[in-house]
């Protein structure tokens, strides 16, 4: 953190090494921190607290402030907590998928952007290296991952509530394209985009996974919020643009996972830039940086930036995805890459959440 400004995305990132005290997770996955302002060096938190006991209290408090203790530029540090009810309150569980190690949001503000491009070749490339993964397609509306895998089969329903997906290249797939073919269009309100998702998460027989990967609709309405509200996501991906235009949206989206407290594993800049095969030449047509730019202001890695190149537009036209061509595939390094520093990026997670914390007595 040595290097970074004060933001609140760096004290969030700090936040997240702090564990509660009882339960032994962190206190941004229990959604403990109510308030977090930070402007001119002086830090503003308050946090709830799931028991009333002084004890409990203390450890927690020490946690709290040796972690922001570490962060360079803090001027003042001031600490709340709300008040508990008689005997404190206790924690609702997310119910997690059965046998799902990792559920991972690839998001984005906008559309445009090629997110469900990266969702798509992520999770092929994670099989490639070895994973089991299954992709959830979540955009109801705009359903492309059928396509992009080239893939028309339509799910088996075995029971009332037991659905087997479809498997394109080693992934396991749900969309609401192999149940809605052609161009039929969905007009849902909400609750009924509630009840879908639902289905796809707890109806479909995943099995054992690493990863699931859902590609997310553009923007921050229903589907994000039912998929939240419901079930325990490890962490988001947000896909963007050099584009200014494209970041300012990034904001929102990034500002819609911190308040339910949804870890951020990083930003992916897509269409990065462009390699011109006569010059060999790097052509930033939509701009360069503004991807880093964004990631040092959240306090969040930048996972990779994937270039311009028409054979990742064919494969995703002709269901053939690059990242199924394997890693030496024109294209493809970039998106290998993107693979692994997502992998990394949850198992440095789980080192941190399991690392050993301060017991009460």
């Amino acid at each position: 953190m040595a290097g970074n400004a004060l933001t609140e995305g760096v004290v969030y990132e700090a936040l997240r090494t702090v564990q509660d005290p009882e339960h032994h997770r962190s206190i941004l996955s229990l959604n403990l921190v109510r308030s977090l302002v930070v402007r001119e060096g002086g830090i503003s938190l308050v946090v709830s607290l799931l028991r009333s006991d002084d004890a409990y209290r203390q450890v927690l408090e020490r946690n709290i402030r040796e972690a922001v203790g570490r962060l360079q530029g803090v001027q003042t540090f001031d600490l709340k907590f709300e008040a508990t009810t008689p005997g404190g309150r206790r924690l609702e569980e997310k119910q997690p998928i059965a046998g799902v190690k990792h559920l991972v949001a690839v998001a984005s503000g906008k559309g445009g952007v090629g997110k469900t491009t990266v969702a798509v070749n992520l999770a092929i490339a994670l099989r490639r290296i070895g994973e089991k993964v299954g992709l959830l397609d979540a955009d109801v509306y705009g359903p492309n991952v059928p396509l992009m895998l080239g893939t028309s089969e339509q799910p088996r329903a075995l029971a009332e509530n037991v659905i087997m997906p479809v498997e394109a290249y080693g992934v396991r797939i749900i969309s609401m394209g192999l149940l809605n073919p052609g161009d039929r269009p969905l007009i849902w309100r909400g609750p009924m985009l509630h009840g879908v998702m639902q289905q796809f998460l707890r109806s479909v027989q995943w099995g054992e996974l690493d990863y699931l990967i859902i590609d997310l609709p553009p923007g921050t309405g229903d589907v994000q919020l039912s998929l939240v509200q419901s079930v325990a996501v490890t962490g988001a991906v947000i896909v963007t643009t050099p584009s200014i235009v494209a970041l300012a949206d990034v904001r929102k989206a990034i500002e819609m996972f911190r308040q339910v407290n949804v870890e951020i594993l990083g930003i992916v800049e897509n269409m990065s830039y462009f390699s011109c095969p006569h010059c060999e030449g790097r052509i930033d047509v939509f701009g360069h940086g503004e991807g880093a730019s964004m990631a040092r202001t959240f306090g969040v890695p930048l996972l990779g930036e994937i270039e311009i190149d028409p054979q990742i537009r064919i494969g995703g036209d002709t269901g053939k995805p690059v990242a199924a061509q394997g890693e030496d595939a024109p294209g493809a390094k970039r998106i290998f890459a993107v693979a692994r520093a997502v992998a990394a990026r949850l198992a440095e997670s789980n080192r941190a959440a399991a690392a050993p914390n301060v017991q009460i007595l």
